[in-house]
């Protein structure tokens, strides 16, 4: 193999794994269903222009069941074992979900196309403190098509207590603007 062709797998290895570079601007909207890459801002919805979000429950990768309900304030987190941003975000998800807990805040995780037992490892290595939901055909992020779809790996959904997307991240969410975001959505 030539050095010209080892470049050029190795630059398409790169921006298939980068996945959370760019603005707002290029963020999909209801019904666009399209990978996109993110910056990891929190784009915060006013109340009067949320959208419902779908009921969603399914099984997790410690062989329990998750379920929305609603009186909740709910983070969502879609992420996957493969994915460095997932990664590299676990640290902050699992702080601000031990200190949200008190005010009634529930994190919940969805393992996106990935193998079980690589999602489970992950977990165990993380020990995030909340459920995920194990979602490798795609179930559960394709029942957010026409509302505020979580279009990059990581994506993350703040869903607020009247069962709405109050809010939305793609790409590696930073400490502070997401502690704020949930702490803007459950105080409301």
């Amino acid at each position: 193999m030539s050095a010209k062709s080892l470049s050029v797998i190795v630059a398409l290895a790169v921006t298939a794994l980068a996945g959370c570079a760019g603005g707002q601007a290029s963020q999909p909207r209801s019904g666009d269903t399209r990978f996109v890459p993110g910056d990891g801002r929190v784009e915060l919805f006013g109340a009067g222009a949320r959208q419902k979000a779908p009921a969603i429950e399914g099984a997790t990768l410690d062989g329990g069941t998750a379920k929305l309900a609603s009186g909740k304030v709910y983070v969502l987190n879609f992420w996957a074992s493969w994915c460095a941003p997932c990664r590299a975000e676990a640290p902050v998800l699992k702080d601000i979900a031990a200190k949200t807990r008190a005010k009634g805040v529930e994190f919940v995780g969805v393992n996106f196309k990935d193998l079980q037992a690589s999602a489970q490892a992950f977990d165990r290595t993380v020990q995030p403190g909340y459920p995920s939901i194990y979602d490798k055909t795609g179930k559960v992020l394709l029942a957010f098509q026409g509302t505020v779809p979580p279009a990059a790996i990581p994506s993350t959904l703040i869903i607020d207590d009247r069962g709405r997307i109050a809010a939305r991240a793609l790409g590696e969410v930073k400490y502070n603007d997401l502690l704020d975001a949930v702490t803007k959505v459950s105080d409301e």
